[in-house]
């Protein structure tokens, strides 16, 4: 029995992988029992019994499912032919980097129109092509930045491109459309949710992860910039400096825990008289989505 596939207990239904003397590979039964040798004696529908092993017997619905399986979509392929914007975020994107820095590439992909017609649909997101370069199809990318996701919000303002079309030059044009008063709770709740974390990690180990700490406190600064002028700000700016030694641990943690404080204090007042609409423009990412898909099923790129 392979030590990979669990043990079947009496009465799972079973589905015969291989045929076995006259009983036909796909013929169905019962498990009955489990031998010394790890066998399985299994009652087919039919009365007869068959002894196999643990590789030759498969759950009924997930056998159902493997014959019905359809080839998925190759991810690598969206990445490379269908990619309409890619750019560098993290570090130095954010004018943080040091010479150990990786470079961090995000992008997002527009599927096929008429892949979307098969049973198996283009994946949301694509790891690759290699360990730093993860990308999203442009409907989840939307649907997230929406939401002002802070790690997709930023893909959407970095600086360093690495790719455009003239479709990722739509999606850039539509960035303020994504930008809205949901960005108070979705900066300030993840850094509070990571800092909980980081508090036991102090307590535990005497120190938090530095690198970890330093870019919390600069998402508390770009949501601040983003609230109060309405724009998100990604170069570290003025702050780099104390950014940095927060990054290799020269400021005490007291210190970092006052300047995070301090920093979610300004962003409920900047919240309070901030130009951003409360929601999103979602209508208007949506009739844009409606005709990339449109324009992609023609063959215009």
């Amino acid at each position: 029995m392979s030590a990979a596939m669990p043990q079947l207990a009496p009465g799972t239904q079973v589905v015969l992988r291989a045929a076995s003397g006259q009983i036909p590979a796909g013929a169905t039964g019962r498990v009955t029992g489990l031998r010394a040798d790890g066998r399985y004696d299994v009652r087919l529908v039919d009365g007869r019994e068959a002894v196999c092993d643990r590789d030759g017997l498969a759950l009924r619905t997930a056998y159902q499912s493997e014959q019905v399986a359809v080839m998925p979509v190759d991810g690598a392929t969206l990445v490379r032919d269908h990619t309409v914007y890619a750019v560098i975020v993290g570090s130095r994107a954010f004018g943080l980097d040091t010479d150990a820095s990786d470079t961090d590439t995000r992008g997002v992909y527009v599927a096929p129109t008429p892949a979307f017609w098969s049973f198996a649909k283009p994946p949301a997101h694509v790891d690759g092509p290699d360990d730093e370069w993860f990308s999203w199809e442009v409907e989840r990318f939307c649907e997230l930045a929406l939401k002002a996701n802070p790690n997709i919000l930023e893909v959407l303002h970095s600086p360093l491109v690495v790719r455009q079309t003239p479709i990722g030059e739509e999606l850039v044009g539509l960035r303020d459309a994504f930008l809205s008063q949901l960005a108070y709770q979705t900066y300030s709740g993840y850094v509070l949710s990571q800092f909980k974390k980081l508090e036991t990690d102090f307590r535990r180990d005497g120190r938090p992860k530095w690198k970890h700490v330093m870019h919390l406190i600069r998402l508390l600064l770009a949501a601040r910039t983003l609230l109060r002028e309405g724009r998100l700000a990604i170069d570290a700016g003025d702050h780099r400096d104390r950014l940095l030694a927060v990054r290799r641990g020269e400021l005490p943690w007291e210190e970092v825990e006052r300047w995070r404080l301090s920093l979610h204090a300004e962003l409920e007042t900047a919240l309070a008289s901030t130009s951003l609409p409360e929601a999103p423009d979602t209508a208007r990412v949506d009739a844009w989505l409606h005709t990339v898909r449109a324009r992609n099923l023609e063959g215009m790129r």
